[in-house]
């Protein structure tokens, strides 16, 4: 038990012990060979826990199964659900068969097995849903409503949401940004991404008078005597051991914008404004590639369904607009 534990009354809780001693070097590998993210690992660690603890159940090591101890266990999963009695999404079981896959390929590469037990895995079919966005309008009433609030809190959220709906960046990078990242010249933002890739993106000038409005009042949000870790970020946060602003936090706030500015909070986050920047750079005519750049995709099919979207709005204008959409239609002659 650690000193600060015995101080809070309460015993620290252990780490649970890997259930394979190769997972651990798989994570690390991640980390260090292909720059996952930690939230990456994590997600990683806690899908090869839940299928090593199936396997375990049947007296298998996790690194010693085989295809059909695999299937098994797939089969396992996509059984509905005891509390909701539903399956669960093909999306969970998609990402649970990725690291399958992934740690077997690791024990291949490492000598630890001579076969690949996952590589005969087939992979659930899923649906592509479009992306939940907001129109242009709401947008404007949600920066409207931000730009209501007064002080270090009201100038900090402005901020954040500028940058975020001029930038589209996920989440993780927008709290994270460091103060470095501003350019020079202040027109844009180096961002670091998924897989440690570098980009840079263009910062709006709504974005530059609002990030300029805010820094002065950067201080506020670090403790003083505490400001070396903070210090080092453009969002700082008091109450967060990284430093920096969570995500969660900045969810909440704009749930709470959303409703002072009379949209429904549910359809409000931050990957709803990082989709409505894509989709509404893409209604104005942006270039697809240009578009894929700045929101970091590796694959320019990720960013293609955003002209999905694009293509629905359309045909729903056309549908409830066009003088010609609600007419009968004109029966044929037969001939």
């Amino acid at each position: 038990m650690t000193t600060a534990a015995r101080r809070r009354g309460r015993p620290c809780k252990p780490r649970p012990a890997p259930i394979s001693p190769h997972v651990d070097a798989f994570l690390d590998m991640l980390m260090a060979e292909r720059g996952a993210a930690l939230n990456t690992r994590q997600a990683y660690e806690r899908d090869l826990t839940d299928i090593g603890g199936f396997l375990a159940k049947g007296g298998v090591p996790l690194e010693r199964a085989s295809t059909d101890d695999l299937r098994g266990y797939l089969e396992h999963l996509a059984a509905p659900d005891g509390k909701t009695g539903a399956p669960p999404a093909p999306r969970t079981v998609a990402r649970r068969l990725s690291a399958l896959r992934q740690f077997y390929r690791f024990l291949v590469s490492e000598g630890r097995r001579t076969d690949d037990p996952a590589s005969a895995l087939d992979s659930p079919k899923q649906g592509r849903p479009l992306p939940k966005i907001l129109s242009e309008k709401e947008v404007e009433v949600l920066i409207r409503a931000a730009q209501t609030r007064g002080g270090p809190e009201g100038l900090r959220l402005m901020a954040l949401l500028e940058t975020l709906y001029a930038t589209g960046l996920r989440v993780s990078e927008l709290v994270g940004l460091p103060l470095t990242a501003i350019l020079r010249d202040g027109r844009g933002l180096m961002v670091r991404g998924k897989g440690g890739r570098e980009r840079i993106v263009p910062l709006s000038e709504p974005a530059r008078l609002s990030i300029t409005a805010y820094l002065p009042l950067r201080r506020h949000f670090m403790i003083p005597g505490r400001e070396q870790k903070q210090q080092l970020f453009l969002f700082p946060s008091r109450n967060s051991t990284d430093g920096h602003l969570t995500r969660q936090r900045f969810a909440q706030l704009l749930k709470e914008l959303s409703v002072e500015a009379g949209i429904d909070p549910e359809k409000v986050s931050p990957h709803v404004l990082r989709h409505a920047f894509a989709t509404h750079l893409l209604d104005h005519g942006a270039d697809l590639r240009a578009v894929q750049k700045m929101l970091g995709h590796a694959d320019i099919a990720t960013t293609q369904i955003y002209t999905h979207v694009v293509g629905d709005r359309l045909r729903k204008v056309v549908e409830q607009h066009h003088p010609l959409a609600r007419r009968p239609p004109v029966k044929g002659s037969g001939g």
